[in-house]
């Protein structure tokens, strides 16, 4: 999307300025002195799967929604901002609307300046807002902060020292030593680079959990990571040297480490998800599937290039290609998969703010709010239906009847809650309205169950061979069925 793209620049201009290369008197900037070879060390042992793959998937909200418009609205990225007043009415909207229904955080994302501007070498401000005010607001009123940011990337005076070393972070950028994918790319173009395999690296990475984590933030969503592993082929052009895939699972290993010891939660964002998403999956609590939210609604959900997939990054456009795609990697226990952000203010109807919040609960991935106070409205209804979240609080993961991807199994989902009920989801994706059906034997099941709507609650009889039902243009059927 090229939303993701832009912001990037917005960042990478961000960063330019918050950076000290130690210029000459001249202006010139300093050349990298090219370090002696250092023995690579092993990767560290990591925490037991179990120990990585212990997160419930989050409910929260994300300022994705202001930074996209203001960014369509040609607002110049270093004059992004957010007023005080702003964050206070989003802070006290997820306290008393959303809060008492799980929604118990606030994100921010890309599109605004990150600065490090209290000499720590890591991000400090978000805009305007200092992020320990912000989490200090947000403590007043129950809520936790995450935070967009990537451990590889490097903020602050390349001059001052790594946490705990004598090297500086200018020794972490790329030198003439280094071998990389494309290495008549001398300069990325886009974010300042950890080279993970130096000296220093793992303690930076390290420094950067501790500093969130001192903070009191314990969620992080890392992005443009495909970026860094292999400079996103396919494009026009290279965004960056690409600095391979032995240095994409170090950086991964050493945020593992560091995540597991201070308990911060890790959403990447931007993976190329190679060999069936074999890396993200040993080291990463959350991972995208989905091209990013741009306008939201139905374009987002359902009609954005529907049908249509890619053999790396993003894979699909829209969330039920997306899921339906990765959906065999979706299993309780395992690695969550999310579909962005939802703006269910942007949809045309309720039937498709249901199947929305409906998809994302039945594949076990996050609910994530980037309506506004402003945008709202009465939509939060649709947010809080009890009987859905008791799947999120239940660590539910369902997958459709078939991941081809638009197949008519594509859009019956099904699982089974750790209680032994089974939750069953029909989507209906076309422009009219229409009768869909499933027998038992296809979800597994035999015998008589007791039915019930969960977007009615209501209870609806017995099914005993067939289950069908009639459903809307754009909307979905969710039943619990009971033994």
């Amino acid at each position: 999307m090229i939303s993701n793209y832009l912001k990037t620049f917005a960042l990478c201009g961000i960063l330019a300025l918050s950076v000290s290369c130690g210029d000459d008197k001249n202006g010139n900037e300093p050349e990298i002195p090219t370090p002696p070879p250092t023995p690579v060390p092993e990767l560290p042992e990591l925490p037991e799967p179990g120990e990585i793959h212990n997160y419930k998937a989050p409910l929260y909200w994300s300022v994705y929604e202001y930074a996209r418009e203001m960014e369509i609205a040609g607002v110049p990225y270093g004059d992004m901002d957010l007023t005080t007043a702003q964050w206070d009415a989003i802070i006290d909207m997820m306290a008393t609307k959303f809060k008492p229904y799980g929604y118990d955080m606030i994100c921010t994302d890309g599109f605004l300046p990150q600065t490090s501007r209290d000499g720590s070498g890591y991000m400090s401000h978000y805009g305007s807002m200092p992020l320990k005010e912000l989490v200090r607001r947000a403590k007043e009123k129950g809520l936790k902060v995450g935070v967009y940011d990537n451990p590889l990337w490097i903020k602050g005076n390349l001059d001052q020292k790594v946490p705990g070393t004598n090297y500086t972070l200018r020794s972490l950028l790329r030198n003439p030593q280094d071998k990389v994918l494309y290495p008549n790319v001398t300069t990325d173009n886009t974010f300042t680079w950890c080279v993970t395999d130096h000296p220093g690296a793992r303690e930076y990475i390290d420094g950067f959990f501790k500093h969130y984590h001192d903070m009191g933030v314990d969620f992080v969503r890392m992005d443009f990571m495909c970026w860094y592993e292999d400079s996103d082929p396919g494009r026009d052009y290279l965004v960056s040297c690409g600095y391979g895939r032995e240095r994409y699972e170090r950086g991964l290993a050493y945020i593992c480490e560091s995540a597991a010891k201070y308990g911060v939660f890790t959403s990447i964002v931007m993976p190329e998800l190679y060999n069936d998403a074999e890396l993200e999956k040993k080291y990463c609590n959350m991972t995208r599937i989905v091209q990013d939210t741009n306008i939201g609604g139905w374009h987002h959900f359902s009609s954005f290039n529907r049908g249509v997939t890619y053999k790396r990054w993003p894979y699909a456009d829209n969330q039920m290609d997306g899921f339906t795609y990765w959906s065999h990697i979706g299993v309780r226990g395992k690695i969550i998969l999310d579909g962005d952000f939802l703006r269910l203010n942007k949809c045309s109807s309720d039937d498709e703010r249901r199947s929305q919040v409906s998809l994302q609960l039945i594949a076990g991935g996050p609910v994530a709010i980037a309506d506004t106070p402003e945008t709202i409205g009465d939509h939060g209804k649709f947010y809080t239906n009890e009987e859905l979240l008791a799947l999120n609080i239940d660590r539910f993961v369902g997958k459709p009847l078939s991941d081809v991807v638009n197949s008519e199994g594509s859009n019956i989902w099904y699982g089974t809650m750790s209680n032994g009920d089974v939750v069953l989801a029909m989507f209906n994706r076309e422009d009219n309205s229409r009768n869909m059906s499933v027998t038992l034997s296809e979800l597994g099941l035999s015998g008589s169950y007791k039915v019930r709507d969960l977007w009615e609650h209501a209870d609806e009889g017995t099914v005993e061979t067939a289950f069908t039902a009639p459903v809307p243009r754009h909307g979905c059927k969710v039943v619990k069925l009971t033994k």
